[in-house]
């Protein structure tokens, strides 16, 4: 009788935990297969994954400054959709959005009241929220090293002096709003370096480009600080004579692609030389 009252309370014991490991395994059940909450925000009671999408090399523009204009950030992007609980309305989740992101430490760049859309950052991750539709989105990018993978050989540069007198120069790389040339550049002015000591009567412009965000003053000086860096950087790590180089900085106004998207602003921010 002692062997069969311990064997009952075993299976008592056991009943409530496999029930509990039932309903944990089901409790997510309706998410969208293969996705998963923000890593730094969690979901809101009730709410289900609608979908979501994953990209190790993406951006997305944000809102910040309190609404007055947007800063577009680079990186690992996640997206995650949630269909919100029935019969919930937006001012419970608005406010526990907002308390939770508080007390995290994220600083806020953006709120839109009782619409539920903001921007926070902390540590260099900016993440955004936005609402409607009995949706709610989290957007997180955190920023990475992106390297420009294509370089245009110094046949290619070539060709483009040839046919239309400049040519846009890929793989010049530069950190968001500075003017430092970065080592990954360094493919990419070899290059031209090498196109220059196969035509040595040439002397060109370097002519830096920016896209349309921010102020214009600002752009025109960083187009033309950063031309001067690739001259620098022409002539005292390849060794190309100044007398063959100048610089120039045209700001926002030749674009080569329509700044309202990220695709075309990402073309407009650009390196070109053009035969003197």
């Amino acid at each position: 009788m002692k062997g069969l009252s311990h064997v009952v309370r075993s299976l008592l014991t056991a009943i409530p935990f496999a029930l509990c490991l039932l309903m944990t395994n089901s409790l997510y059940a309706a998410d969208a297969k293969g996705c998963k909450d923000s890593p730094y925000l969690s979901r809101f009671p009730g709410a289900e994954i609608d979908s979501c999408n994953q990209s190790d090399d993406d951006s997305y523009s944000f809102t910040v400054e309190g609404g007055k204009t947007r800063k577009v950030i680079e990186g690992k992007k996640y997206e995650v959709v949630y269909n919100m609980p029935p019969n919930v309305g937006w001012a419970p989740l608005i406010r526990n959005i907002n308390t939770a992101m508080a007390q995290a430490n994220w600083t806020n760049d953006y709120k839109s009241g009782s619409e539920g859309d903001s921007t926070w950052h902390k540590n260099g991750i900016y993440l955004a929220i936005s609402m409607g539709g009995g949706r709610y989105h989290v957007i997180t990018v955190t920023p990475i090293n992106l390297t420009q993978s294509m370089v245009a050989t110094a046949a290619e540069l070539g060709t483009g002096i040839g046919n239309t007198g400049h040519a846009v120069v890929p793989g010049i790389l530069f950190d968001t709003g500075k003017a430092d040339v970065k080592d990954e550049s360094k493919p990419a002015l070899e290059q031209v370096a090498k196109l220059l000591g196969e035509h040595p009567d040439w002397k060109i412009w370097v002519v830096g480009h920016t896209d349309t965000v921010g102020q214009l003053a600002a752009n025109m000086d960083l187009s033309k600080r950063r031309a001067a860096a690739v001259v620098q950087a022409l002539v005292s790590q390849y060794h190309v004579a100044p007398a063959r180089l100048g610089s120039f900085g045209n700001g926002p106004y030749a674009p080569v692609a329509s700044n309202d998207s990220e695709q075309g602003r990402a073309q407009n921010r650009r390196v070109e030389i053009v035969k003197q």
